[in-house]
């Protein structure tokens, strides 16, 4: 069983991949959320959980979600974990194991975290990488996780393989918290309305619904999709301004247009999301 969650595309990679490699169940984390996050699991099947980092912890909406899900006899599964980065993960893991101690799980025991395309693009010092680098990440990505796959499908304990990089625990407690805590909000998400087109994408890309044209669209109407390849959309995007926000910058990187901006730091910014350049 592997629990995911991505918001641009580089960890629902890794996690289908993992899927494929392991045969287990796939399970998106916010779509999973909204129901009661109880589970069972069949005898010798694995605990995986694959997420992007996000300000070196793992993002909220996977912490949240480890805080309310139950699994009946975990005991002795043999349980990694798997987060994809633009370079470092501090103590992410730490944290990630701190949680799972808390919920009564199981910790981690194999650890990988996989260096992928950067996609945060709303401080000074971060920007998308170039398309040179962008794929020269894709390659050794791939080949890592080729490996790592290899390691979990035979339930491998005790292996890490991760990134830490400088200063983990201060990026991680100090930065990553202050982060997390202060810049995680959908309330800087500008429009462009000369230039947005009502495509509709950034309704679509969104993995937690934040995002609707219309105030009375319902969450459900978001996460199936049905709203969207059914009806014409007019006005501009909105965020809904309720917490379901990750700063994941889906709506952003998938805007055909760049109508959709982060305050004004982005608007001069590259986009970003897995597969771009084979679909572009």
């Amino acid at each position: 069983m592997l629990f995911y969650f991505s918001g641009t595309g580089n960890t629902r990679w890794a996690a289908e991949t993992l899927a494929r490699a392991t045969g287990e169940q796939l399970l998106f984390i916010p779509e999973e959320r909204q129901g009661r996050c109880e589970y069972t699991l069949a005898e010798g099947e694995r605990i995986g959980f694959v997420f992007p980092t996000h300000g070196w912890q793992p993002p909220r909406i996977v912490r949240n979600f480890i805080k309310k899900m139950h699994i009946d006899h975990a005991e002795g599964h043999y349980c990694y974990a798997l987060t994809t980065c633009g370079d470092s993960i501090g103590v992410t893991m730490d944290i990630l194991n701190g949680d799972l101690r808390k919920a009564g799980l199981p910790e981690a025991r194999s650890l990988f975290s996989l260096v992928m395309p950067e996609s945060y693009v709303c401080l000074p010092f971060m920007y998308t990488d170039t398309p040179e680098k962008e794929q020269r990440k894709l390659a050794v990505a791939a080949e890592q996780l080729k490996a790592y796959a290899e390691l979990i499908v035979n339930k491998k304990e005790g292996e890490v393989h991760i990134r830490k990089g400088p200063l983990p625990w201060v990026m991680s407690h100090v930065v990553g918290s202050y982060f997390n805590g202060k810049m995680v909000t959908d309330k800087k998400f500008t429009v462009d309305s000369e230039a947005c087109i009502h495509c509709g994408r950034c309704v679509s890309a969104c993995p937690t619904g934040a995002v609707t044209f219309f105030e009375e669209q319902t969450s459900e109407d978001l996460h199936n999709n049905a709203f969207t390849h059914s009806h014409n959309f007019d006005g501009l995007p909105v965020w809904r301004h309720d917490g379901s926000c990750t700063c994941c910058l889906a709506c952003y990187h998938h805007c055909p247009k760049h109508a959709i901006n982060y305050g004004k730091i982005t608007r001069r910014r590259g986009q970003y999301y897995f597969g771009h350049t084979l679909s572009n």
